[in-house]
This record gives structure tokens, sequence and C-alpha cells, in this order.
């Protein structure tokens, strides 16, 4: 792992996170307890900031940038991020769920327990709201999740903190 300032912005880490090796963490970035950057994931807050929530997990491959004076990145409690993703300038409510390979471009809001599927492009300015699936390029509305699903999502954030901490434990 790296972990960079970028001018007089250091990235604020909470000792409980984990940081995989290859990961790069650069600038004005705060990772909350227990949130786990996975492999190869770039968090580049060099022109505003990010912030991660605890307990959420950024997958292996993912990459979290922002917009020069304009957006943050601001990222919840207990959000699944899947591998691959791009996060760009926008809002992720606590216990969102990012699909593997999706992208959330500028000023967009993924809203509480609210769900963007695998590969899907969520463009400038949307919002999905709570218990909202969206999916496809561009992405629209699917469905509302059901009780189960969103009973699924949050209990997977606590899956990636155990293994989180196994990984970390591994590499002791």
């Amino acid at each position: 792992m790296s972990i960079h300032p970028f001018g007089d912005k250091h990235p604020l880490i909470a000792p409980t996170a984990f940081i995989a090796p290859g990961a790069r963490v650069i600038g004005d970035v705060t990772i909350g307890d227990e949130a786990s950057i996975w492999y190869n994931v770039v968090l580049r807050g060099d022109v505003e900031r990010i912030t991660i929530g605890v307990r959420t997990n950024i997958q292996d491959g993912s990459v979290v940038h922002v917009t020069t004076n304009r957006y943050a990145t601001l990222i919840g409690d207990d959000v699944l991020i899947g591998h691959l993703a791009m996060i760009h300038g926008c809002v992720l409510e606590n216990h969102a769920f990012i699909g593997l390979g999706a992208i959330v471009m500028d000023d967009c809001v993924v809203e509480t327990d609210a769900m963007l599927a695998a590969g899907a492009l969520l463009t400038p300015g949307k919002r999905i709201g709570s218990r909202e699936l969206w999916a496809g390029r561009p992405a629209k509305l699917l469905r509302m999740l059901s009780d189960e699903d969103v009973a699924r999502n949050r209990s997977a954030a606590a899956g990636y903190v155990a293994l989180a901490k196994l990984h970390r434990a591994s590499l002791a």
C-alpha cells in the first residue's frame, strides 16, 4: 500500500481500517473504523475530499476520485462497492450497494439501501432513491428491493469486516 499527502492534505485512516497491499491513498482522504480498502484500489483526494464511513468496503481495482473544487466524494457507513467500480464526485449514503464494474458520476446520490447493478452507468446528477435497484447504461430504475434484498446487502458489510481481519492477520 502507499499512503501519500497531497500538498498540505494528509490521509486520516482509522487504526482498525484495513488497507490492502497495492492500494493507493492520496491527499484529503478520511477512512473510518473497520472500513476495508482492497487490493489495487485508488483513493485520490487531490483536488477535493473523500470520506469513507465505518465498515464500508471498496473492493479490488476500484477508483474513487473527486471533481476540482466542485464535488467531493462522500461515502457513508456499511457501503458495499464492488470490484472495478468507478466512484466520482458523488454521495453514497449508508448501506448503499454499488455493483461490480459500475460507474457513479459527478453530482449523483445513491440513497440508503439503494443499489446500482453490476456494470451500470449512473450519469451525472442522477439520484437513486432508497430501496431502488437501477441497472443499465445509462442506468434506469429496474425495481424496488425486497426486505430480503436489503437484509442480504446489509449483512454483506459485516462479512467484509470479518474477511478484512483475516487478510490483515495473514499479511502480518
